[in-house]
C-alpha cells in the first residue's frame, strides 16, 4: 500500500513547505487539546487578568501623583501603596493559579498524542519504515512532543495574553493623551514588516534543525546498537568523527537561529525603546507648558513600560510558535501516513465480498494467483521483484522455498502476513482473500519467524508468548521445547530473565530458537518461516529439526531453506528463479529433473553445473 508521506531527508535542504500556514499548523493540534480546552480557556482568561491588573498599577499612580502627593495627604500617599501592594499580589497569585491550571492537563496532551504516534506506527506497512529513518521518528515522539507541550503551556497562552494587554494598553494610552500614544504606535508597521520577514526565514531554519536532530538521533541509536561492529573492526574515530561532524552541522543551524531570534528581538527592542524616548521627551515638554498633568505623564510612562514585556516578547514567542508549528508538521508527517488497515474489510461476515466466505472445496491451504510484486519507489522501467508466481500449498502440507539469493523468497514469505502488499495478483488463505480479511485475523491466523530475529526489552517468557494472545504456561514450555530453547530454564531467572535490547545478551542461535518458539507457541493454522535455522549448529538442528516436526504435520507451512536438512522436512519443494516460480517437486524429483536445483543443494556454480550436466 502506498504511503504519501516524504521521507524527512528529501526536505533538508533548509526550507519549510511552502506557503505553510503557521496557524493552520498549529490548529491541526487542537483535536489533541479539546478534552482539557476548559482548562486551558480558563488559563488564559486568568492570565489575561492578571495582565490587565498590572495596567492598573499606572492609573493608580496618577491618582497619587496628581491627589495625595500633590495634595500632600499622607494618608491617601499609604491607602494608594497599599493598593499597589494588593494589587502586585493579585497579580502574581493570578499568574501561579494558571501555571497550576495548565500543567497536569498539558502533560495528558503530551502523553495522548505520543501514544497515538506509537500506536500509529504499528500500524504502518513495513515499506514506511523501509525508508524512514528511526531517529527521524524518535526525534517525533520526543523531542518534538516536549516542544509542543512548553507552547501550549507559555507561549500558547502569552500570545493571547500579551495580545489582549497591548490593546488595552494602547487604548489606555490613547484615552489619557492621544498625541504621545500616536508617538507609541510610530514602530508599529515596521515592526509588523520585520516580523513577517522572520516568520518566514526563522521557519525554514527550525525546520531544517530538527531535521538534522533527528539524524543525529539516528546516528547514535546505529552507534549503540552496533557497538560491537564498531568495535570489532575499530571504526570509533571513524564513528566519532561522522557523528562530530553532523554534531557541528546542527550546532551551525542553531546559531542560524540563534542570530536570527538576536536580529529581531534588537528591533523589537530598540523601536519601541526609540519611541518612549520621544514620547518622555514631548511629554516633559507638555507639563512644563501646563497642557499635561505629572500625575497623567506619570501614567502614560508607567503603562508604557508596562507594554515593554508584551511588545519584547513578541520575537521569543513568534520563535517558539514557528518550532511549534515545524514540530506539528513534522508529527503529522507521520500520521498522515496511510495505516497498512486501511483498506480491511469490514467486520461483519455478511459484509464481507465473496473473496472471504468460507472455502469452497479444493480451494483450502495457501494459495498464489498471478502474484506480482515491486516496490513503491522502484523506478518505472524496472522489472519486478516478483511477477507471475503461482504456487499451491494444500492443506497440511510443508512447502519449502528454494533458490538463489536475491531470487524473491524473503519477499515472497513477507506478503502472506501483509508486511508488504501483493502489486498484482491475490494470495488466499482457504480460499479467502487475505487483503479482505481484517489484519488482526489475519495474524492469528499466520505465524512468522525470520532469518534475522527481533528480540524485545522483555523477559525470555514474554518475547515468547508475544506471538499468541492467551497463550498460557504449558504453551510456553511446548513452543521452548520445539524450538530446543529450553536453555531459558538455565538462565537466572529462568523465563523470567530479562534478555536485554534485540536479546544481545543471548547467541544468534538463542536469539534465532526463542524466534522459532514465538512462531510455534500459538498452534498457528498457517506458518510461515524464513530460513529461521541458519544461526544453528547441526546438532541442535538436528534436534529441532524432530521437533519441528510435529509442528509442521498439523499446520500448512511455507519454509524458505537453505540447507538440504531443512528441505527435507517439506513435502514439497518450489524452486524460485528471477522473481518466479520455476519449478515444484518433491525434493528427489527435483534432484533427478532441474540442474538448478541440484546446483543449490550441492553448492555448485549453476553454470558450471549445466556444463558437466546430469
Amino acid at each position: 500500500m502506498a504511503v504519501t508521506t516524504t521521507p524527512p531527508r528529501a526536505q533538508e535542504g533548509g526550507a519549510a513547505p511552502r506557503h505553510r500556514s503557521t496557524t493552520r499548523s498549529l490548529l491541526r493540534l487542537w483535536p489533541y487539546v479539546r478534552p482539557v480546552r476548559a482548562r486551558l480557556f480558563t488559563a488564559a482568561g486568568v492570565a489575561v487578568v492578571a495582565s490587565c491588573l498590572g495596567l492598573v498599577i499606572p492609573l493608580v499612580l496618577k491618582w497619587m501623583v496628581d491627589g495625595p502627593v500633590a495634595g500632600r495627604d499622607p494618608g491617601g500617599v499609604w491607602l494608594g501603596g497599599a493598593l499597589l501592594f494588593a494589587l502586585g499580589l493579585a497579580e502574581a497569585g493570578l499568574f501561579g493559579l494558571r501555571r497550576w491550571l495548565v500543567a497536569r492537563p498539558l502533560a495528558s496532551v503530551e502523553a495522548s498524542m505520543r501514544a497515538s504516534l506509537y500506536r500509529h506506527l504499528q500500524r504502518l506497512p513495513v515499506s514506511f519504515h523501509d525508508r524512514w529513518a528511526s531517529g527521524q521518528l524518535l526525534s517525533r515522539a520526543t523531542t518534538d512532543l516536549m516542544l509542543l507541550r512548553l507552547f501550549l503551556a507559555f507561549p500558547l497562552t502569552f500570545l493571547v495574553v500579551n495580545g489582549v494587554t497591548i490593546l488595552v494598553g494602547f487604548a489606555i494610552l490613547l484615552a489619557q493623551q492621544w498625541t504621545l500614544g500616536l508617538v507609541l504606535l510610530a514602530p508599529a508597521v515596521p515592526l509588523m514588516i520585520f516580523c513577517s520577514l522572520f516568520e518566514t526565514r526563522y521557519a525554514a531554519v527550525a525546520r531544517t534543525v530538527q531535521d538534522q536532530t533527528g539524524d543525529l538521533t539516528t546516528v547514535v541509536e546505529e552507534g549503540v546498537l552496533g557497538i560491537r561492529i564498531v568495535k570489532g573492526f575499530g571504526r570509533h574515530r571513524s564513528q566519532a568523527r561522522a557523528f562530530r561532524a553532523l554534531s557541528e552541522r546542527v550546532r551551525a543551524t542553531e546559531l542560524r537561529k540563534a542570530r536570527l531570534l538576536a536580529t529581531i528581538w534588537a528591533l523589537i527592542m530598540t523601536l519601541p525603546e526609540l519611541a518612549i524616548g520621544a514620547a518622555l521627551i514631548l511629554g516633559t515638554v507638555q507639563v512644563a507648558d501646563g497642557g499635561l498633568s505629572a500625575g497623567t505623564l506619570v501614567a502614560f510612562l508607567s503603562t508604557a513600560l508596562a507594554l515593554r514585556w508584551p511588545v519584547e516578547s513578541l520575537g521569543f514567542l513568534l520563535a517558539l510558535s514557528q518550532d511549534a508549528a515545524t514540530a506539528t508538521d513534522r508529527f503529522f508527517e507521520v500520521m498522515d501516513a496511510t495505516p497498512a488497515d486501511a483498506a480491511d474489510g469490514p467486520a461483519d461476515a455478511a459484509d464481507r465480498p465473496a473473496s472471504v466466505l468460507p472455502r469452497q472445496r479444493g480451494e483450502g491451504g495457501m494459495r498464489f494467483e498471478g502474484v506480482e510484486f515491486r516496490y513503491d519507489d522502484a523506478p518505472a522501467d524496472a522489472p519486478p521483484v516478483l511477477h507471475g508466481v503461482d504456487l499451491h500449498i494444500r492443506p497440511g502440507e510443508t512447502m519449502a522455498l528454494v533458490g538463489a539469493t536475491g531470487s524473491g523468497k524473503t519477499t515472497l514469505t513477507a506478503l502472506v502476513p501483509r508486511l508488504l502488499e501483493v502489486t498484482r495478483g491475490r494470495i488466499t488463505l482457504d480460499g479467502r482473500d487475505i487483503t479482505a480479511l481484517p489484519r488482526d485475523e489475519l495474524r492469528g491466523l499466520v505465524a512468522v519467524a525470520f532469518e534475522e530475529p527481533t528480540l524485545f526489552s522483555a523477559t525470555a517468557g514474554e518475547n515468547v508468548l508475544m506471538g499468541a494472545d492467551g497463550a498460557d504456561q504449558a504453551a510456553l514450555a511446548r513452543a521452548l521445547k520445539v524450538a530446543q530453547a529450553e536453555f531459558v530454564h538455565a538462565l537466572p531467572k529462568g523465563t523470567g530473565t530479562e534478555v536485554g535490547e534485540q536479546g544481545l545478551s543471548l547467541s544468534g542461535g538463542q536469539r534465532q530458537r526463542l524466534a522459532l518458539a514465538r512462531a510455534v507457541v500459538g498452534a498457528p493454522r498457517f506458518l510461515v518461516l524464513d530460513d529461521p535455522l541458519s544461526a544453528l549448529d547441526v546438532h541442535t538442528e538436528a534436534r529441532v529439526e524432530a521437533a519441528l516436526r510435529q509442528v509442521l504435520a498439523t499446520t500448512t507451512a511455507l519454509v524458505v531453506a537453505h540447507r538440504p536438512s531443512t528441505v527435507l522436512l517439506a513435502d514439497r519443494v518450489a524452486l524460485m528463479e528471477d522473481g518466479r516460480i520455476a519449478a515444484v517437486g518433491t525434493h528427489h524429483q527435483l534432484l533427478r529433473d532441474s540442474a538448478a536445483y541440484r546446483s543449490l543443494m550441492s553448492g555448485h556454480d549453476g553454470e558450471n553445473d549445466e556444463e558437466e550436466g546430469p
